[in-house]
This record gives C-alpha cells, sequence and structure tokens, in this order.
C-alpha cells in the first residue's frame, strides 16, 4: 500500500510502501517513552519503497534491551516522531510510525508486542466514557 506522511508542523513529509498486515503496537519501555504515551503503532516498509521529499530530520540513536542500535528520526521542529531503522548495519526497512501518515485509518494493528511490560490500564478502553471533540 502506498502511504504518504509527514511531521506535525509540514516541514519533512515522506513517500513509502507498507504491509497493511504488518502493523504492530509497541509496549516496550523505551515506545512508551519516546511517544510520551503508552505504545506505538508502527509499519514498516522496505528501504527501497522509502522517499524522504522534503525536509531532514533528526536522529537519535537509542540501545535497546537486547544491545541493538536504532535510529530515531523526528523533527526538530515539532517534535513529531516520524520513524526508525537499525542504526548498526546497512537500512533495509523503516519503521513508520503510523500517525504521522496520512492514511492511518487504513493501517489497523495486526500484533502486538512487548507486552510484559504494557501499562494494564491500556490495553482496555473500550468502556472509557467518549466525547466525540473538546
Amino acid at each position: 500500500m502506498k502511504v504518504n506522511g509527514k511531521c506535525h508542523c509540514g516541514a519533512i513529509t515522506y513517500e513509502a510502501t507498507v504491509d497493511p498486515q504488518r502493523v504492530t503496537i509497541c509496549h516496550c519501555n523505551d515506545c512508551q517513552a519516546l511517544t510520551g504515551s503508552a505504545y506505538r503503532v508502527s509499519a514498516p516498509a522496505a528501504s527501497d519503497s522509502f522517499s524522504l521529499r522534503t525536509g531532514s530530520p533528526t536522529i537519535y540513536v537509542k540501545t535497546a534491551e537486547n544491545g541493538a542500535k536504532r535510529a530515531q528520526a523526528f523533527c526538530s521542529t515539532c517534535g513529531s516522531p516520524l520513524y526508525t531503522y537499525a542504526a548498526d548495519g546497512d537500512v533495509v526497512s523503516y519503521g513508520l510510525r503510523v500517525g504521522c501518515i496520512d492514511q492511518r485509518r487504513e493501517l489497523p494493528p495486526r500484533q502486538q508486542k512487548w507486552c510484559h511490560s504494557a501499562l494494564e490500564w491500556s490495553m482496555d478502553i473500550a468502556r472509557l466514557p467518549r466525547r466525540d471533540r473538546e
């Protein structure tokens, strides 16, 4: 599926092809801290399908629990997390942050990972009171 993405302020834009069947939710502690939320939703894109159209993201390299180094690309103006990739080798694929993809409504998660560190309340929010806008 062809997608277009951008940061909140629009300074950085990209195009890519993703597999909607491989969209995941990650509950790891790093994803919680890097998003400032309960989890992160990502869609993988092969490196040869990814094209940065405008702007240049800032890169922060984190070391995962298993020692792997992951580059985290974000907009230095608005702070939007855009994508990630392996920082310690050739870039094979990108993990696109679904919240920055224009077609995000068409990319429901298909799997959850790192559930042992999930915030228990994040696993069932369906019964919370809802408002359409505020």
